[in-house]
């Protein structure tokens, strides 16, 4: 009988428990969810700045700039916010805590690839406005790289791949060098002909921003590999080819 009553007076007890930790899943899923469609946005920033790059067309820029912009930055401030509000009010412990702060840093770089695709199809309008210099090679097949390297950064963060993020971080040494050629390229165009300066300095500048992407995709990979397995390889170059 004694024992009993433990039960049934220990019972409420242990379902406001469940009921509290299956509310912080929620949380968490929800968190997760809202990153993965600020990511969603932000390669869709990278294709249309590209794209309008490309095509010669200024309407994939215009996109950018005045409808995707603004809603990457707002949810860059509710995701902060919703990080936040489950450390200050949960507590968590161990792997949730490694995946709420490795979700903030993420956020942050998100939201400075879309700064850096706003930068695209700011350079994309200038582009445009000019006569073509030559056809496009190199910067085309950057971007190509580049999106890659976002969206497996990404897709490491939803399936928990370790692999797959180390592999993003090694693609950018590939990204380093095609900027590299990008710019042996054009400078000597732009000793020869004046004229192509500012169009030359847009597409130097273009391969810089998708360089810059290619920074913040691997800072979201090393920060995956940091979630998963509570290693920081940030700064420590074995630490990208150890074994899996």
């Amino acid at each position: 009988m004694f024992t009993s009553q433990i039960v049934h007076k220990l019972a409420p007890h242990s379902e406001g428990i469940t009921s509290m930790s299956r509310q912080f899943e929620e949380q968490l899923d929800e968190l997760k969810n809202r990153m993965l469609f600020m990511g969603s946005l932000v390669e869709h920033a990278i294709h249309l700045s590209i794209q309008a790059m490309c095509e010669r067309d200024e309407q994939p820029a215009m996109r950018v700039i005045a409808e995707i912009e603004p809603q990457v930055n707002d949810l860059h401030l509710e995701l902060d916010d919703r990080a936040l509000q489950l450390l200050s009010l949960q507590q968590p412990l161990a792997a949730d805590l490694r995946f709420i702060t490795s979700t903030m840093k993420i956020n942050s770089d998100l939201e400075r690839i879309g700064d850096q695709a706003v930068n695209i199809a700011q350079r994309a309008l200038s582009i445009v406005s000019q006569p073509e210099l030559k056809p496009l090679v190199d910067i085309p097949l950057m971007a190509d790289i580049v999106k890659k390297m976002v969206k497996d950064a990404l897709d490491a963060f939803v399936q928990k791949n370790t692999d797959l993020a180390r592999d993003v971080v090694l693609r950018d040494d590939e990204v380093d060098q095609y900027r590299d050629l990008v710019f042996r390229e054009l400078v000597p165009l732009m000793a020869k002909n004046p004229a192509c300066i500012q169009l030359a300095l847009d597409l130097i500048l273009v391969s810089r921003n998708l360089e810059r992407i290619a920074d913040h995709a691997t800072n979201v990979a090393e920060d995956v590999i940091y979630m998963v397995l509570g290693r920081d390889i940030r700064h420590r170059a074995e630490e990208r080819v150890l074994p899996r």
